[in-house]
């Protein structure tokens, strides 16, 4: 596989979205950036099954989380030349983060038998520490700024707390009502801390750990975004198809504003915080191909074999 960088040109090829009405109004827009409407930039090659890609700009450094080989690829942000490949033998690989306040970069891997948090130097691309969680499925990772990590296990629904110099797990927190936490957010001013998960998402304070608010939103999130200027939660569902749109109106006071149209699948966001745009991108993949002689059916609950990408799409959304 391999992973390619495009530049949409959005000026291009653009259909606008319904939105439904809300106490907010927000325009989505849909750019198809495959063929005319998007520009090939660069490639970086050898990526199999890539999981996620985390940028440290004062290093000029990227990372790419590769499930297919347990590595990840450093590579350089100005001429997309790939510097190393860095073996991590946990496993697993799947989430990504960069850590600007303690300048790591940090993967979340579903490792067996336990999940690990790696932590990577992003000049060196040396690893630097690991740490062990309680579940073999953690997603979502933040940092605070002071020194913990805050990590989302899907299969416990719990948040851990990680501590950044000895990389130890130092607390552990139940999410419920909100079950299988994904996309995490963390707000400083309140010291709140944002948890995406389907049907029910939870604000925690990151001082106690206690669940101080629930957010109704749609089905099959995996990640969540964050503008704290417009201090708006952006909560993405793949299979409904839509965006849930949430007010911090006060620390532990949210309101959902809107619920916006995307696509099935569409379920990985950002938040560009200077604009105040969400950004969204999802492929359309055709028929899988017939498997090889003798090859076993995807395991209960797993990921059957998809076809190839036919399509892609890039989402905006502006307010």
């Amino acid at each position: 596989m391999t992973t390619r960088l495009f530049w949409a040109v959005l000026a291009a090829v653009s259909a606008a979205v319904p939105v439904p009405a809300g106490a907010q109004k927000f325009t989505v827009q849909k750019f198809s950036i495959g063929g005319a409407a998007g520009k090939v930039i660069g490639d970086i090659p050898d990526t199999p099954r890539t999981h996620g890609i985390a940028l440290a700009a004062k290093s000029n450094h990227g990372f790419i989380t590769n499930g297919g080989d347990s590595t990840v690829t450093m590579f350089d942000l100005k001429t997309l030349a790939v510097i190393r490949k860095i073996k991590v033998a946990n496993g697993g690989l799947d989430g990504i983060m960069f850590d600007e306040a303690d300048n790591l970069v940090i993967l979340t891997n579903h490792s067996r038998p336990i999940g690990t948090v790696v932590a990577i130097d992003p000049t060196s691309g040396e690893i630097t520490g690991t740490a062990e969680l309680e579940d073999d499925s953690p997603e979502g990772a933040v940092a605070d700024g002071k020194g913990r990590i805050f990590v989302n296990n899907e299969g416990k629904s719990t948040v851990q707390v990680i501590d950044v110099k000895t990389m130890k797990a130092v607390a552990s927190w139940p999410v419920a009502p909100c079950e299988g936490p994904t996309g995490i957010a963390y707000d400083p001013n309140t010291s709140r801390l944002f948890c995406g998960c389907s049907a029910t998402s939870a604000v925690l304070d990151a001082g106690t750990g206690k669940v101080v608010a629930t957010i109704a939103n749609g089905n099959g999130v995996d990640a969540l975004g964050w503008d704290p200027g417009e201090k708006l939660i952006y909560v993405p569902a793949g299979r409904d198809s839509n965006v849930t749109i949430v007010r911090q109106d006060a620390a532990d006071k949210y309101t959902v504003v809107s619920t916006v149209t995307t696509m099935a699948g569409a379920k990985t966001i950002t938040v560009d915080p200077a604009n105040h745009v969400a950004y969204l991108f999802q492929p359309r993949y055709g028929p899988p191909p017939p498997p090889a002689p003798g090859t076993p059916p995807p395991a209960p609950g797993g990921r059957p074999p998809r076809g190839p990408v036919i399509s892609a799409w890039f989402f905006s959304i502006r307010h």
